[in-house]
């Protein structure tokens, strides 16, 4: 008997949580096959042949992206070019939407099946991409519950997979073992700061972190800073933004976010994945974002939601702080980030509450659901 090729998967993932959430999928997938097309580090570790590296390509908000646009179109032509040459049995592609449709496009002229993993957030803005997602897309592999009507009311074939992020939260440490990890004072207050995973992001937020640490640090002089630097980020760049305005006792860690969420009394974050990630780890946190003002000023008007943050919406209510763009002061956050400190009833409460987002995230099997839905959609199952 004939043993059969192995599948020919192209994925695209846009930062650095996409890159986690495909390479993991393909990391449960138990076919014999190869990978190529967009990621980073840890697709490139799985195994995939990355075709494009997407940190060549990380910005924030329109602006930005019209700003870099000709990097964009070179990219997307380059990977067009290579699904026409290469025809592969399936195209996974995760979040980064505007990008990853046209790649669908291509995808459904050569009549190669489309999963979609992590939907594109239409229930908090641009509800009206549905219809064209449900023209190129074969299934949505969405991350919450909540979803599955949106995509079933639009006839589009869609299943809940969960969070991936359950499983990838995971820390084995101890808080206090997390804290011997980083060689820091047992008795003294941490604060992690995670200013986000792209250069935008660092130019952006981590000024504004800076200055609220060391403003926290004047009011506890004992308290220490831990920063991760994210895989999609160079040492280099973040300790080049580190140096202008450095607190004191601030260790800079590289890609070590979950033991540094684990050490931490309190994080400073930046909105998006890893709100989960720190109410998974358990601790109580304060959310930040700042954008482009042109950016800032499109999405206010687009964003039907009153929250931002990923933990305030799985929650359906304000749970955790958040400052946007100019409400991020460095005096507001510090005054948070002190209160959640000193105030042992207010931590209890939020810790409370954190919990009960935990529970709601599902458990750990998302990346087990998606590699099914891909031996499906392949016929390998």
């Amino acid at each position: 008997m004939t043993t059969p090729p192995p599948l020919c998967i192209m994925v695209s993932a846009g930062e650095a949580s996409s890159d986690a959430h495909a390479a993991h999928a393909l990391d449960a997938l138990d076919v014999d096959f190869h990978a190529f097309g967009m990621g980073a580090g840890l697709l490139e570790k799985s195994g995939t042949e990355l075709v494009v590296d997407c940190r060549e390509l990380a910005v924030i908000g329109i602006v930005d992206v019209l700003l870099n646009y000709h990097k964009f179109l070179k990219r997307l032509r380059l990977l067009r070019e290579e699904m026409r040459r290469r025809k592969p049995d399936l195209l996974l592609l995760v979040d980064y939407p505007d990008f990853n449709l046209k790649l669908a496009e291509t995808a459904k002229e050569l009549g190669i099946p489309v999963l979609f993993y992590v939907s594109p957030q239409v229930w908090a803005w641009r509800a009206g991409r549905v219809p064209r997602i449900g023209s190129l897309v074969s299934h949505m592999a969405v991350l919450f519950p909540f979803e599955v009507a949106i995509y079933e009311n639009a006839g589009i074939p869609v299943t809940y997979v969960g969070n991936p992020v359950v499983a990838d939260a995971v820390s084995a440490f101890t808080t206090q073992e997390a804290r011997v990890h980083f060689n820091l004072d047992l008795d003294a207050p941490v604060v992690t700061l995670l200013p986000g995973s792209r250069n935008g992001e660092i130019n952006r937020n981590l000024p504004a972190m800076l200055a609220t640490a060391q403003l926290i640090a004047e009011s506890e002089p004992q308290c220490q800073f831990l920063l991760p630097v994210a895989p999609t980020l160079t040492r280099s760049f973040v300790e080049q933004v580190v140096s202008t305005d450095k607190p004191p006792k601030l260790q800079v860690v590289i890609d070590d976010s979950r033991h540094a969420m684990r050490a931490a009394d309190t994080i400073l974050v930046a909105s998006g994945t890893a709100t989960l990630e720190s109410a998974l780890v358990g601790t109580p946190m304060v959310v930040m974002y700042i954008v482009n003002r042109i950016n800032y000023a499109i999405m206010r008007r687009l964003i039907k939601i009153p929250d931002i943050s990923l933990v305030n919406i799985v929650a359906g209510k304000r749970i955790v702080p958040e400052y946007v763009q100019d409400a991020a002061t460095p005096e507001a956050m510090a005054h948070d980030v002190l209160s959640l400190l000193q105030d042992s009833d207010r931590r209890s409460e939020m810790l409370r509450e954190i919990e009960i987002v935990r529970q709601r995230m599902g458990d750990a099997k998302a990346s087990m659901r998606v590699a099914k839905l891909i031996r499906q959609l392949t016929n390998t199952d």
